[in-house]
């Protein structure tokens, strides 16, 4: 869903443009560690230094607050620690309908993450879909109207309404008071959710999902009225727009036309009647006061428009520094290096990253049986927690692993080039005592496969989050394939190799048999074919021709599976269907789509949405690599009402080889081990990737 960003400050003009400089240089200076946070806030209030008191203070309520807000009923914590003048004050809330390992989980990260995205600031707040996060030298505890409540995230879904937009905003009207009504008195929590039907002239009769919460240590009043004085803020912001949130530290709300929250909603509004009038906006000014004018705020505007590029490429460069900084530190002098590369640049990229093998042990536990999370061809995955609390998962490459040195050198090379946020990170990597360890950043929803084809996990997927695994799986692959310094072709796109975090955002992973194009190269021709069978582009599986296309196969392959929760090359009803390709043009074709969703989705999914899926599945799937569309391409069809699609071919079938297909997907996070009759070594050369980079 396209987002726009904006920042609100009810206090006077010095400090709501400062406020707005912080947040917009924020979002768009954002490092790759910062994760998936919706925005953060850096203070003004001082700065602390390295391994100082304020820090171990910090340092400290990381590793407590997270375990207070997971194991509070309310999951909400709030905590002081220290004395003046290296006291801290923090405060973490998770969403409502949250679990309590996830809440534990999102606040663990923000910890992290703030502190990279506002270093050794001592005042740093950080949001996210789950959770929110501060902490301050000040005591912004005491009395939330000192608190900051004042400054606001506000996200914009770009997308009109179909609907005539002043029915359709008198219904959001109407469905966000009643959900902060039900926040404030109906719930200790302070949370409330709400779905809406109404009827309109066009017979669109959309559905309209809310959510409101408020910090549950407010009164029923505190949090009416906090949440009263960002709902006004709507007028100015969401007239007309399918959806928006507005997050606040002590209340927020967000409204779509599509269930985003988890579980039955709490309230269930009638519909009103067609052709409702809106009711009238409450008058409100959301734009600061200024003592000049509009001539104050157009030079203060010409003023930002000059200071904000400087400042952001200040920041840029502190950032950067500040980043191989952090990476020399791990550095120790007499450590193996990685063997001989031909290009000097990659192996130094790779030396960055190594770390020692006793600070791997440690955080493994010496390699615990307890903490293994799976183990498969290549070896075992283990978890850990660095001297930093930062979750990891360590790959180790078992003598024996089907995974050579080359495609080690490989997968490092690229990985410790690429980074976007929806690609699996590389933390580290050691080479000493004959071991080869793997560092990944740790997913703790493990792979895609694992849920979705999970007879009872894959009720955790609505349709929500499938179409967030989606959207981040595309906008990964046009990163590699069209936005990235160097162009990459995965090669063995599936899903077992599409990793999850605690809100299940997608990171794309295992990059041992991708292969590195130039700014011109379009495709290439290999004699030694590998991948993984149901996901092979037809001309690479037969002839050994591979491209980004290549990849778009593996993509359209990938987003059937997602909607109808069936793996391509399993058992089928049909008699006609051998494989998920075949089923799902049969049913095109006779205009029976539906009838193969996956059973597990709310009868109040989007239809035409899921529809969507389907037909730019069935395109990424075509015979010809040319009638394939860009990546670009697809991201601009899944988040475009107006684009029209053109009609598919019928689609390439895969080949599928009797005895194999069904076994192509790891087991590292099953606990079971392959065994000899699962070898993915086939007569022809054909070979299977079971590399499961955490």
């Amino acid at each position: 869903m396209a987002m726009a960003m904006a920042a609100h400050h009810h206090s006077h003009l010095p400090s709501y443009l400062a406020a707005f400089a912080a947040l917009f240089i924020a979002f768009t200076l954002a490092p790759p560690a910062a994760g998936d946070s919706l925005g953060q806030l850096c203070g003004t209030s001082g700065n602390y230094t390295a391994n100082s008191t304020y820090q171990a203070n910090i340092q400290r309520l990381a590793a407590t607050l997270p375990r207070s807000a997971s194991s509070s009923r309310t999951l909400f914590a709030n905590a002081t620690l220290g004395a003046v003048p290296d006291i801290v004050y923090a405060l973490a809330l998770c969403r409502g309908d949250t679990n309590a390992s996830a809440c534990g989980d999102c606040v663990t990260t923000a910890f992290q993450n703030v502190q990279q995205l506002c270093a050794y600031n001592k005042d740093a707040t950080i949001f996210y879909d789950l959770c929110l996060l501060r902490f301050s030298n000040q005591n912004f505890l005491a009395s939330p109207a000192s608190g900051g409540s004042g400054t606001v995230l506000i996200l914009m879904n770009t997308q009109n309404v179909s609907a005539p937009f002043k029915v359709f905003d008198a219904a959001v009207g109407v469905l966000l008071n009643a959900t902060a009504d039900y926040a404030a008195d109906n719930s200790s929590k302070r949370f409330g959710t709400a779905v809406e039907g109404f009827q309109t002239f066009d017979s669109q009769n959309p559905t309209i999902y809310g959510l409101a919460q408020c910090t549950p240590d407010m009164a029923p009043a505190g949090c009416r009225s906090c949440l009263t004085g960002i709902l006004q803020m709507r007028f100015k912001y969401f007239s007309g727009k399918q959806g928006g949130r507005i997050l606040g530290l002590w209340c927020n709300y967000r409204y779509e036309q599509y269930p985003f929250f988890t579980g039955g909603p709490l309230l269930q509004l009638p519909e009103p009647p067609v052709g409702a009038p809106a009711p009238a906006p409450a008058a409100v000014n959301v734009t600061p006061p200024t003592a000049g004018g509009g001539t104050t705020g157009n030079k203060t505007g010409r003023v930002l428009a000059i200071t904000l590029p400087i400042v952001a490429a200040i920041l840029a460069t502190v950032v950067i520094c500040s980043c191989l900084w952090r990476r020399k530190k791990r550095k120790t002098p007499g450590k193996p290096s990685l063997p001989d590369s031909s290009n000097p640049e990659d192996i130094q990229s790779i030396d960055s990253l190594i770390i020692d093998l006793s600070t791997l042990r440690a955080a493994t536990e010496n390699f615990d049986e307890g903490n293994k999370l799976g183990e498969g061809g290549f070896g075992a995955v283990y978890k850990g927690i660095l001297p930093d609390d930062q979750e990891i998962a360590v790959k180790r490459l078992s003598q024996s692993s089907r995974q050579g040195i080359e495609e080690l050198k490989n997968e490092l090379v690229l990985v410790a080039k690429l980074q976007h946020k929806n690609l699996v990170r590389l933390v580290g990597v050691c080479l000493e005592d004959h071991e080869r360890l793997l560092v990944y950043e740790y997913m703790c929803n493990k792979s895609l496969d694992t849920i979705l084809f999970d007879p009872e996990k894959r009720n955790e997927l609505d349709w929500g989050k499938r179409f967030k695994i989606v959207n981040g799986i595309a906008r990964g692959l046009q990163y590699l394939h069209e936005d990235s310094q160097v162009k990459i072709i995965h090669r063995d796109l599936k899903a077992s190799n599409v990793l999850l975090d605690y809100d299940f955002n997608p990171k794309i992973s295992d990059f041992g048999l991708a292969r590195l194009f130039g700014s011109d190269q379009s495709q290439d021709v290999t004699n030694r074919v590998v991948g993984t069978y149901g996901y092979m582009a037809p001309e690479y599986a037969m002839r050994g021709n591979y491209s980004i296309k290549s990849d778009v196969f593996s993509f359209g392959v990938l987003i059937l599976e997602i909607v109808t929760g069936k793996r391509n090359g399993g058992s089928y009803s049909s008699e006609e269907a051998s494989d998920l390709l075949s089923l799902v043009w049969e049913h095109w074709t006779a205009g029976t789509l539906m009838e193969i969703m996956d059973s597990s989705l709310s009868s109040l999914s989007p239809r035409d949405q899921m529809l969507k899926c389907i037909h730019i599945g069935l395109l990424c799937v075509q015979d010809d690599p040319a009638d394939r569309p860009m990546m670009s391409t697809v991201n601009v069809m899944l988040s475009s009402s107006t684009v029209t699609l053109q009609a598919p071919c019928r689609p390439a079938f895969c080949i599928q080889k009797d005895g194999v297909h069904s076994d192509m997907y790891s087991d590292v996070y099953r606990g079971a081990s392959l065994s000899a009759s699962r070898s993915p070594m086939s007569q022809n050369d054909v070979s299977i990737s079971e590399l499961e980079p955490r």
